[in-house]
């Protein structure tokens, strides 16, 4: 993705550094040249569905900070529970515990679920959010894996030959995960972006 060196970074809205490398990393697979740094906004926080969550807290993080931003909401959906944890998956894991999330599930035929990432980008204050979004199919198992990043250890991608998100290494997962499919849509969107600021020269 061809980026100007002069470009502006660019401002994940974050404070958990395992999401800003993450972000990094599957951003640098296009382009060595944009610049991703977070900031930690404390954005009202309101009830909804992801994009409603991501576009509100991009919208508010974009005229406090007066530059571009990206922000993030993610859900873990459960079909047995006809979607839910979903946007509530931290909050559901922070109470039950990778257990406790396995425990919702028993009883029910199906352990499917889906990995949900929107991203919503503003070109700066005024500028109304773009979203981007991306999903990964696969099944809630018993946590196996490192624990430090969230609800990974319980996720199983369809396409991740038999291992939780934790027990993939980092370029694996960034090939399958839901937030890499949301990233290289944002990804191409800024491509177009910058190309047509050049042309516009």
């Amino acid at each position: 993705m061809p980026a100007s060196s002069s470009k502006a970074p660019l401002v994940f809205v974050t404070g958990n550094k395992n999401k800003l490398k993450e972000v990094q990393q599957i951003l640098a697979s296009g382009t060595g040249e944009l610049q991703i740094t977070n900031q930690d906004v404390d954005a009202p926080e309101i009830q909804g569905n992801t994009q409603e969550v991501a576009i509100a807290k991009c919208r508010y993080a974009a005229d406090k900070l007066g530059t571009a931003c990206l922000t993030e909401d993610t859900a873990l959906c459960f079909e047995a529970l006809g979607g839910l944890p979903g946007p509530y998956i931290k909050d559901f894991l922070k109470t039950l515990g990778h257990e406790g999330l396995n425990t919702l599930l028993v009883g029910f035929s199906t352990t499917k679920a889906t990995a949900l990432c929107t991203f919503a980008y503003s070109s700066g204050p005024g500028q109304e959010p773009m979203i981007f979004e991306g999903r990964t199919e696969g099944q809630i198992v018993p946590a196996r894996g490192p624990t430090h990043f969230g609800w990974d250890p319980i996720f199983q991608p369809d396409e991740g030959h038999g291992q939780t998100y934790a027990e993939m290494d980092g370029a694996e997962k960034n090939k399958i995960s839901h937030r890499y499919r949301a990233l290289e849509k944002l990804s191409a969107y800024l491509a177009e972006e910058t190309k047509g600021e050049a042309e516009s020269r």
